[in-house]
């Protein structure tokens, strides 16, 4: 075979599965038309939960270095803002960078880790057999045939890779569309941000820079244009006026683009060798900046799943647990975009929707229960059913501060860089670590909680997985703790009979 995995579309997301699976030291390819990361960002927002996976491989701070941290996010544009630094969390606030910034971060980050990136090849077709999958791609070189274990569609909307899995993408067609820009705006003072909705329709303006304006666009008089019509510069002033009352100093216009409301989803997420991720797994309004994100956390979810099957350590459900996992969550999403979505028009009833809601999530609990679900804090999944019950089973692990057993403290996030599942002991009388020397993807730490943790309390044993979830935690009350445990890595990570020496 070429490859080992072959993912079909270079965006954020297939380049995030890029350095997961390089990370795991899968050779994997990436094939993508583009000469270079284009640098027309619809996602500007990178939300908590998704700076949490990346703190966990150490690229949180590249990032952080080159956009703005915001404390306030926003559900359907209502006038009471959310508040992420309610957060549980070390990344409890937004990052404000444009998606083409994010792009390039994560695709240097693949190629370090020995990724390949194949620019200016476009897949033509895929097909997929009990062996592998084969990719009939094009490029300056000509067309040719590459072969691999899998082939994960980071492709978009309009995936090939979806087409040819034939998998369904159900859903509704778009009823709207809006203007997006970025243009510079003289008239308004730098850094300014206005967000307004009228009977006229909805404007929604935010600096990306001390020149350049990204602006949003509902207009009611021109909502019913094809999404496929472009955007002229006479439209989008005449749009700007009729939403604001005035062209704002209309200088310059960097990019035009148009968009709808089609809220659309696989039907499932795997086809044999074949997968999804992003949007050729679900496409939505983009409301509350959360698509983007969500293919990141998806990324995360699939690259150690799929790296373990290529290994040889994967037990068989795993691979299918991540349809399992992520389906409901994005359902999730995709109502809460739709509802979003409803709350945009400035009919007489919603607009009275939109104040009551406002109030309402001034109450401290109804905002933080809105900004976990925008940001994704709130994501868990089913608790393992093998695992002795506990409440930690399934959740998100925060990045707690440990106190190692040589006295040395450390966030638990530190020990996750590798991709490795992690084994966090604090029952440290039991250290013999020695016994699980031969999981190369397992690390064990023996530590103590820095401070309290409700939820922590009891705990004797922690499996992290490698995407930063609790896979099974074990009380102190277990009556044979050890055996536990090598029952549950035994499930999680392979029999240690089948490792690789």
């Amino acid at each position: 075979m070429n490859y080992e995995v072959i993912l079909i579309g270079g965006g954020p997301v297939g380049m995030m599965l890029a350095g997961e699976l390089a990370l795991a030291g899968v050779k994997v390819c990436v094939i993508e038309r583009l000469t270079e990361t284009t640098p027309y960002s619809r996602a500007l927002t990178v939300h908590p939960r998704t700076l949490e996976i990346l703190d966990m491989r150490g690229v949180k701070s590249k990032l952080i270095r080159k956009g703005r941290l915001l404390s306030r996010g926003h559900f359907a544009g209502l006038e009471t803002p959310l508040d992420f630094s309610a957060l549980d969390s070390s990344s409890n606030h937004t990052l404000f960078l444009p998606q083409s910034e994010t792009e390039k971060v994560l695709e240097e980050w693949a190629l370090s880790l020995g990724a390949e990136v194949r620019r200016e090849v476009e897949a033509l077709s895929v097909h997929q057999d009990e062996d592998g999958v084969d990719v009939k791609i094009a490029g300056p070189n000509g067309a040719t045939t590459l072969r691999s274990a899998y082939v994960v569609g980071t492709d978009g909307a309009r995936s090939l890779v979806r087409k040819h899995a034939n998998i369904s993408f159900e859903g509704t067609d778009a009823t709207f569309t809006a203007i997006l820009g970025d243009a510079v705006l003289s008239d308004l003072a730098p850094m300014s941000v206005l967000s307004r909705i009228t009977a006229k329709g909805l404007v929604s303006i935010m600096p990306i820079n001390e020149q350049i304006y990204r602006v949003l666009i509902i207009d009611m008089e021109r909502r019913n244009i094809s999404k496929d019509e472009p955007v002229t510069l006479e439209e989008f002033r005449s749009s700007i006026v009729r939403t604001t009352g005035s062209d704002l100093g209309l200088k310059e216009v960097k990019w035009l683009s148009r968009f709808g409301n089609a809220t659309r989803q696989a039907g499932r997420y795997r086809n044999g060798r074949l997968f999804l991720a992003g949007d050729s797994a679900h496409i939505h309004f983009p409301a509350g900046g959360q698509g983007m994100n969500v293919g990141l956390q998806e990324a995360m979810n699939l690259g150690w799943k799929l790296a373990g099957a290529i290994k040889g350590w994967a037990p068989d459900w795993l691979l299918d647990s991540y349809h399992t996992e992520r389906f409901p969550w994005n359902t999730a999403l995709l109502r809460n975009t739709e509802v979003q979505t409803l709350l945009l028009d400035a009919t007489p009833p919603i607009m009275e929707l939109r104040s009551l809601l406002a109030n309402l999530i001034q109450i401290p609990e109804a905002n933080y229960q809105v900004a976990a679900q925008v940001s994704a804090m709130d994501v868990h999944y089913a608790p393992d059913p093998e695992a002795p019950p506990h409440p930690l089973n399934g959740k998100r692990l925060k990045d707690l501060p440990l106190k190692l057993k040589d006295g040395q403290l450390m966030n638990s996030y530190s020990f996750l860089n590798k991709g490795h599942f992690l084994l966090l002991n604090f029952h440290v009388k039991e250290q013999n670590s020695g016994q699980w020397a031969t999981y190369s993807h397992l690390q064990v730490v023996h530590a103590s909680l820095v401070e309290a943790e409700a939820d922590w309390n009891d705990v004797h044993s922690v499996l992290i997985r490698p995407d930063g979830h609790i896979a099974w935690a074990i009380s102190r009350s277990d009556p044979n703790p050890m055996q536990t445990i090598y029952e549950g890595i035994a499930r999680w990570c392979g029999n240690i009979t089948d490792q690789e020496k």
